[in-house]
């Protein structure tokens, strides 16, 4: 099945991918700027946003279905920015289709394996009856009780989708769920992907530390670390004029 997509722009393709719980939408302010250079793809993975729902979550299979996207498109080769799980995606299609992949751009977020750590927001979601609840301000003070950040909680409630018979979450929340640990899991550490690589990091983040490097060199020989100074993980909501410029003149 073909991804849900947006396109803006015209140029050289790029893509977009987005992290967990996230959705292109998140991104379309950011492409509009990229797409003035690029022809910019918006991308929902799997199980996020309107694209398919499926009880296979993994990047093993969301690359695949990036090359699957790629061949509707009739994209030979394209940049690809990933952010986070969209990282991790974009390494995986990478490390098995480096012909495709012009120049990678990672947002904060290593090859390395990392531990499971959206235990409270999952929680936080199944915490809402969805079935019962007649407002998105209710859906809000309810989350409230286990995601006290309001920002975090607006990123959250862009999965409620306001249908004809009631609320619904967009995202596949049972399969995201079930395969929380696929989430965090590492590259092939044999792995050596020689596409020219930027990972741009948050100043604030712990996602890529000093101690990452080696292994982030190892595996991308090619590659560079580049920090957004007073950004968190959300690097390029919170900054998004540091990113866009870093990010241009990488691409460029």
């Amino acid at each position: 099945m073909l991804l849900n997509y947006k396109t803006l722009g015209e140029g050289q393709p790029l893509i977009i991918l987005h992290g967990l719980f996230g959705s292109l939408d998140n991104w379309v302010t950011l492409g509009k700027k990229f797409g003035k250079t690029f022809k910019v793809y918006l991308v929902d993975q799997r199980n996020h946003g309107q694209s398919f729902h499926s009880d296979e979550f993994s990047y093993d299979v969301m690359s695949e279905d990036l090359s699957l996207f790629m061949g509707e498109m009739k994209l030979e080769k394209a940049h690809i920015i990933g952010h986070s799980m969209g990282g991790k995606t974009a390494m995986e299609f990478a490390r098995k289709y480096s012909e495709k992949v012009e120049k990678l751009l990672i947002a904060d977020i290593g090859p390395k394996f990392y531990p499971v750590h959206h235990t409270q927001i999952i929680k936080a979601f199944y915490s809402v009856p969805i079935e019962k609840i007649s407002s998105r301000k209710e859906a809000d003070d309810i989350l409230s009780g286990l995601v006290p950040d309001f920002g975090t909680r607006q990123f959250l409630l862009k999965n409620l989708s306001r249908e004809a018979d009631g609320f619904k979450w967009k995202m596949n929340l049972d399969a995201i769920s079930s395969s929380i640990e696929e989430v965090g899991k590492g590259l092939n550490q044999n792995a050596i992907i020689m596409n020219e690589t930027l990972f741009l990091r948050g100043g604030n983040s712990d996602y890529i530390l000093n101690d990452d490097f080696n292994l982030i060199h190892s595996v991308f020989p090619n590659s560079r670390v580049d920090t957004v100074e007073g950004a968190g993980h959300w690097l390029h909501a919170e900054k998004p004029s540091e990113f866009y410029e870093k990010a241009s003149e990488f691409l460029s």
